[in-house]
Parts: C-alpha cells; sequence; structure tokens
C-alpha cells in the first residue's frame, strides 16, 4: 500500500482529502504548516528522514490573488521556492509529487477552453509564481503530476465563494457578482476524487487539466447556489473592478489526456 504525505492539511483541498481517504489507514499523513512548514529546508529534510513517502500530494500554497500583486516575495516563497525544496526532497526519497496549479496561469484571449498543451501566459502576479512553481515542477522533478483545476470552491468546507453567497443570501441580502469573467468552477471534492485517482491509476507522469466541465461565469454560479438552497434573494450581474489583480476573462480547462 502507497504511504501519501498531504502537506496544507487544513486547506479545503487537504481536508477533502482526510475525508476521503480510509480512515483507519496510517498510510496517509496530513502535514499543517506547524508540523511541515515547506518553506523551511530544515523542516522538509526533518520531515523526510522521520517518515517514507512513496507520493507527496502539494495542497499549501499562496492563493490570495490580490494579495499577491504586493507580496510578490511572499507568493513566490511559497509557489515557488518552496515547491523547489519539495521537488529535491521528493527526488532523493524517490517519491512522485502530486502539485496543484491553476488556470490564471493562462491570459484568457483563447476564446475556447484551455487543453494542457496551449501556451501560457499569466497576467497577474499570483498566476506568474504558480507557472513558476510549474516549471521548477516540470524541470527537476523525477516524478510528478502536476493539476491545474479552475475556481476551486466547497459546499461544506471554510470560507471560499460558495459559502460567502450562501450566507449573504441566508441573511437576506441582495447580491451583486461579477458577470464578465468566464471559467470552469470545481467543486473540491470533485478534484479530490480525480487525485485519488491519478495515486489509483498511475498514468503517464505530466500535466493534467481537471475541472468541472460546466463553463459559466461568478454570476452565474452564484444564481445555481441560490436555486439549490431554493432562496430567492436579488442578484445583479456587474462588471469587474478596475485595479488590482487582472484576471484572465476566459479561463475555462479541458483536459486532452485521459486515462
Amino acid at each position: 500500500m502507497k504511504k501519501i504525505l498531504v502537506t496544507g492539511a487544513n486547506g479545503q483541498l487537504g481536508t477533502t482529502l482526510k475525508k476521503l481517504s480510509p480512515t483507519t489507514s496510517d498510510h496517509w499523513i496530513f502535514s499543517t504548516k506547524s508540523e511541515l512548514d515547506i518553506t523551511n529546508s530544515n523542516s522538509i529534510k526533518i520531515f523526510f528522514t522521520e517518515n517514507e513517502f512513496d507520493i507527496c500530494i502539494n495542497c499549501a500554497a499562496y492563493t490570495k490573488v490580490e494579495d499577491a500583486e504586493k507580496e510578490t516575495e511572499k507568493a513566490s516563497e511559497i509557489n515557488v521556492e518552496a515547491v523547489q525544496k519539495l521537488v529535491s526532497a521528493c527526488n532523493e526519497k524517490q517519491c512522485s509529487l502530486i502539485h496543484i496549479s491553476t488556470d490564471y496561469v493562462f491570459d484568457g484571449t483563447k476564446g475556447t477552453p484551455y487543453t494542457e498543451e496551449d501556451p501560457t501566459a499569466p497576467l497577474n502576479q499570483y498566476g506568474k509564481s504558480k507557472l513558476l512553481g510549474e516549471l521548477q515542477i516540470q524541470q527537476n522533478s523525477n516524478s510528478f503530476y502536476i493539476i491545474r483545476t479552475s475556481w476551486l470552491y466547497s459546499k461544506t468546507l471554510g470560507s471560499n465563494f460558495y459559502s460567502a453567497i450562501l450566507k449573504k443570501a441566508q441573511n437576506g441580502d441582495s447580491l451583486t457578482v461579477v458577470n464578465d469573467q468566464m471559467g470552469t468552477p470545481t467543486d473540491v471534492a470533485n478534484l479530490a476524487a480525480f487525485i485519488l485517482k491519478i495515486i489509483d491509476k498511475e498514468p503517464a507522469i505530466g500535466l493534467y487539466h481537471f475541472s468541472d466541465e460546466k463553463i459559466m461565469t461568478w454570476y452565474d454560479l452564484a444564481v445555481q447556489i441560490l436555486k439549490e438552497h431554493e432562496l430567492t434573494n436579488p442578484i445583479a450581474p456587474s462588471s469587474t473592478e478596475k485595479g488590482g489583480a487582472v484576471r484572465p476573462k476566459y479561463s475555462p480547462l479541458i483536459s486532452i489526456k485521459k486515462f
């Protein structure tokens, strides 16, 4: 049985993987930042020396798109330099790395869904840091899976778009939601299931896209959330505010890799 490390275990993906993993298995280790700080080489060295892993699923990431415009060094520390450290540790221990990336590595000008073969051109600092992390893995890792996903949300965990819209609606608030960005919103439970499939099937190493298949705007997703909960709050479409991080207008993902 494979022994698996999950970094960033307190996030919505790490928490979801914990729920889906065998509850009685000691072959899954879920590490929080206090237990394993992936930005610290010594922390990684100690953790990988004291434990043996076949697979490392890196769920730790800097994901604050707006803040990354000012906190470029912090975004790079977590999304690039820490990834480089994980690659080195995984190579030394002959451990495969599963890493999560984003649709924001694209500029949104293609007009049709992006595949694994499309050229990248990130518009903001967050996307740039995630792309540099991908390149660290592709250029240096001996065994890896990079999984790009899109507009990740959870129906049950933490603070995210789904929970924010639902809370406002349940409080009786009217809603105004951006309607000029298009993507493929993805339930974190479906992404977690895809990762488990990767672990089980062991397809060819490399880059994979995974997202839910329905293309929509944030406004469309908000409308869907209200319908799911039989709520009738007023909801108005809006345009993306100027200033801050530039986001791709059209960044749905599709995969041309099947297994």
